[in-house]
């Protein structure tokens, strides 16, 4: 079974302006909401590919109402742990070519909150697969990813990693299974400028060995991506399109390669329909679907290094 936990989800309003102008009032072309997060991203691309997976995390108030009530609409199951306070809502203003975003503040997780999700982690089984996604809410230590993977690996289950800074930086120490940095997350990692594919297979050639991580895929936007990990290292290049959303693109590379490795257990074959997915998705509006991710498998040509 997969699990994905969101422990710092939102409410996204998109809101599509003609000409944003400052200082005056603007009145918007289009909005609309949805679900955010991006755990909650894997899931609902994993579902668009047909996969099953369960969100966790936390929510509380109107706002986490609506989160819950939108996966219960589209089938993802869910086991939230509730919370006082509402979940945050992050507004993403888009004006011709440029977006802006604004983060809401991350809700308090108390005590009896997260011991309460630790329970619902220990009742997972050997064999069982955890996404770990997403900026860590204020609340809580840097290191709480760190701590979930050791717990998780010490259960016998598969860790799949996608977060940055400090958290990153902490988590790798207990050796997930899947990290999927991109090449400036890489490089302040190990504090080193990383300019050519080289540089990044030398760094990555090191979370795997050093740090026991079995699949280290490193996105470099429409230079494609790099993997390193036990099946070799190898590069990707990139399908060619007008990127149009960046919202969501990192997930759905995530599900794409969860989804292909459930299947085949190929690194090559997982890695491909990685970037193809979260290709798929910086072409379209919103998360992209089966159908959009394997119309793009074709331009994904794989290099061995």
């Amino acid at each position: 079974m997969i699990y994905t936990v969101t422990l710092n989800p939102a409410v996204d309003y998109v809101v599509q302006v003609e000409n944003f102008e400052q200082d005056t009032i603007n009145r918007s072309k289009s909005d609309y909401k949805e679900a955010g997060g991006k755990g909650i991203n894997v899931s609902r691309v994993l579902d668009r590919f047909g996969g099953t997976s369960t969100a966790l995390g936390f929510v509380g108030g109107f706002t986490g109402k609506f989160i819950t009530d939108y996966l219960t609409e589209v089938n993802i199951p869910h086991n939230f742990v509730s919370l006082e306070e509402d979940t945050r809502i992050n507004v993403k203003l888009k004006s011709g070519s440029e977006e802006t975003e604004v983060n809401g503040k991350s809700p308090l997780i108390s005590e009896q909150a997260y011991n309460q999700f630790i329970e619902k982690l220990q009742g997972l089984s050997q064999g069982d697969m955890v996404v770990l996604a997403g900026s860590l809410p204020s609340s809580l230590p840097q290191n709480t990813y760190q701590t979930l993977t050791t717990m998780l690996n010490k259960q016998g289950i598969s860790v799949i990693l996608d977060t940055s800074g400090a958290a990153l930086k902490e988590a790798i120490k207990a050796g997930p299974a899947f990290i999927k940095p991109n090449n400036h997350e890489l490089a302040d990692l190990f504090g080193e400028e990383v300019n050519t594919d080289e540089d990044i297979i030398m760094l990555a050639k090191r979370l795997h060995q050093e740090n026991k991580i079995d699949h280290v895929l490193v996105s470099m936007a429409k230079e494609g991506a790099i993997y390193v990990g036990a099946s070799g290292v190898f590069k990707l290049s990139a399908p060619v399109g007008k990127a149009i959303n960046s919202v969501g693109a990192g997930d759905s590379a995530v599900a794409g390669f969860i989804y292909k490795w459930q299947e085949t257990k190929n690194a090559e074959e997982s890695a491909k329909y990685a970037v193809a997915s979260g290709s798929a998705t910086a072409f379209s509006k919103t998360l992209c679907t089966k159908e959009e991710a394997e119309n793009l498998l074709k331009e994904v040509e794989i290099t061995k290094l």
